[in-house]
């Protein structure tokens, strides 16, 4: 199954020293100028390198520009907000997910539009979501579900608005689904419900958004494949939806139709998910992981299966992680960059294909920013000039 890790992390120098406090994952303070790097699997051009070059064995910047803002990366797709505001997209555009009116793929960034109003951008499995600077909230390509939260399941390739709301602060994409925070604190979620990801306790499919209960005090989010990972403002941890592989961290492979809180401890500060993979760092520095681990994706230098959080060696110095299909990255207060798991398409950047279980840095550098995993692909930002 495809996976799309659309929570994208901000972290390093970029985050820490540009922007200042982050908010949550997939939101920030501001926009940086950053340089964007890719690498891995490029059959489809979603490295958005102009070329088809397969694979991209280490990072390699795309274009020259250093204006990128927030991006993410869908399985074979890539979006990304300028700091003008502009939204740009590439890759495979076979359900028009990258917004241009059409069904042609890009191996380049091209606009979506001439908007200079966008904010923040999440893709999903052939589908996209964005939220503007009013607020507002948008989604096009596949729909086959209702992951558009549109009210129906027509394809669109062009951006179309979802409902007339200013409230949205940031959406996030699944598989099939989708989900979003709102400025007032609470959840909300659409689209393929197979597995409960809606979070709604069922398990129907719905093509409009609806609340994941009733709380108002969710800080962060991130959605996996058939899965969301939230924390609370309490520093709780919660999770629903695809249980496969023990991803939900209960001790088992159940699945869950509304948010059950993982452990009981009170000290999360951010949360990233992969293909059954989930992790999270405490506000000790400590990275923990769980769940599927045939690639070594839990870099805890094995393979085997972990039901419930294990922490990852004994650094203190973890910032953020997230993960793609198969493989993981993660940041450090230092701003150093870090990988493991799967590397079949060189997604690990280090110029082989031999997976590594246990953790390794990509370069030397220390200034890494955003870290974005999708499929067998990489997307990771280098901190400009603001």
């Amino acid at each position: 199954m495809p996976v799309i890790t659309s929570g994208v992390q901000y972290s390093g120098k970029w985050n820490l020293q540009t922007q200042g406090q982050a908010l949550g994952a997939g939101t920030w303070t501001g926009i940086a100028t950053s340089e964007l790097y890719s690498w891995g699997n490029n059959a489809y051009g979603q490295l958005g390198q102009g070329n088809t070059t397969n694979p991209i064995g280490s990072p390699n910047q795309i274009g020259a520009l250093t204006t990128w803002g927030n991006i993410t990366q869908g399985v074979y797709d890539g979006s990304a907000v300028r700091a003008d505001g502009t939204l740009w997209a590439w890759g495979i555009n076979n359900f028009g997910q990258l917004g241009q009116g059409n069904s042609t793929s890009y191996s380049s960034p091209v606009q979506v539009g001439a908007l200079t109003t966008w904010s923040k951008v999440a893709g999903g499995n052939r589908f996209t979501l964005a939220v503007k600077t009013d607020g507002t909230l948008w989604g096009w390509g596949k729909n086959d579900y209702g992951q558009l939260g549109l009210g129906n399941t027509t394809n669109y390739s062009s951006p179309v608005q979802v409902g007339s709301l200013t409230t949205w602060l940031q959406a996030f994409a699944g598989d099939s689904f989708g989900a979003a925070i709102k400025t007032d604190g609470t959840i909300w979620a659409w689209g393929s419900n197979y597995y409960g990801n809606v979070g709604d306790g069922t398990n129907v499919d719905k093509s409009s958004p609806v609340q994941v209960g009733a709380l108002t005090t969710w800080s962060k989010l991130v959605v996996g494949g058939y899965a969301c990972f939230a924390i609370k403002t309490d520093g709780t941890f919660w999770a629903w939806g695809n249980g496969d592989q023990g991803s939900l961290g209960q001790s088992s492979t159940a699945n869950y139709s509304s948010p059950i809180q993982v452990g009981a401890l009170t000290t999360w500060s951010n949360v990233g998910t992969g293909d059954y993979q989930t992790l999270g760092v405490k506000t000790d520095g400590t990275l923990w992981v769980w769940g599927y681990n045939n690639s070594g994706q839990l870099g805890l230098g094995d393979v085997a299966i972990r039901y419930s959080p294990v922490q990852l060696g004994a650094l203190t110095t973890w910032y953020a992680a997230t993960g793609g299909s198969l493989h993981t990255l993660a940041t450090k207060t230092d701003g150093t960059l870090w990988v493991w798991g799967e590397n079949n398409y060189s997604q690990l950047g280090d110029g082989t294909t031999v997976d590594k279980s246990s953790p390794i840095q990509v370069g030397a550098l220390t200034e890494w920013g955003q870290i974005a995993g999708g499929g067998t692909s990489s997307f990771c930002t280098i901190a400009g000039t603001t």
